[in-house]
């Protein structure tokens, strides 16, 4: 296989799209029940640290990495470059776990975070807040659609998918840099 080919996985092309979609679909929905019940009905626990305090900023830097290689990724698509494109999106599919992983750390030591600003950019917050949790229920399904689209070699249906899977993507990285930028101004 050249650099420029696109690059598929035998065992996902044996899988019908039914079968996926339902994979993707109960998998994405026990992770956002989990994330609801962590942030919004556990609490947090007694204990903290440097290293749970610190969590936001890596968080942010996480979601700044992953826009960054959507961004690249993007770029290598257009100029056809499949390999590379698949090694961004891949890099930036790695990144969002780890923030996923380290989101749910702090959460579960800290719990939710107030915020505290008033005036004009308490709804500025609220309506970047609100997208942003509505538009990650849906990240997570999407990006494991495009993904097992690309790897099964449904490659149109793959395009069409991803034409929707970045621009959310993208939003919901940059919308949670942005987030975690105005809790800390407003502590």
């Amino acid at each position: 296989m050249s650099p420029d080919e696109p690059f598929t996985l035998d065992l996902l092309k044996d899988i019908s799209i039914s079968k996926a979609i339902g994979v993707i679909l109960l998998i994405s929905g026990t992770a956002l029940g989990f994330l609801f019940w962590l942030i919004y009905f556990k609490g947090g626990a007694d204990y903290t640290s440097g290293l749970v305090t610190s969590l936001p900023a890596l968080n942010a830097l996480l979601n700044s990495a992953s826009t960054i290689l959507l961004l690249f990724g993007y770029q290598a698509i257009r100029q056809r470059k499949f390999s590379r494109h698949m090694k961004f999106n891949l890099t930036a599919f790695i990144t969002s776990t780890f923030f996923l992983i380290s989101y749910v750390i702090y959460h579960y030591f800290h719990g939710s975070t107030p915020f505290t600003g008033e005036g004009i950019i308490r709804p500025f917050y609220f309506f970047i807040l609100i997208s942003h949790i509505i538009l990650s229920a849906l990240v997570m399904p999407l990006i494991l659609t495009s993904f097992y689209l690309a790897f099964s070699g449904k490659l149109k249906l793959h395009r069409k998918v991803s034409k929707v899977t970045l621009p959310v993507w993208l939003y919901v990285s940059v919308t949670g840099v942005m987030i975690f930028f105005l809790l800390r101004a407003y502590q």
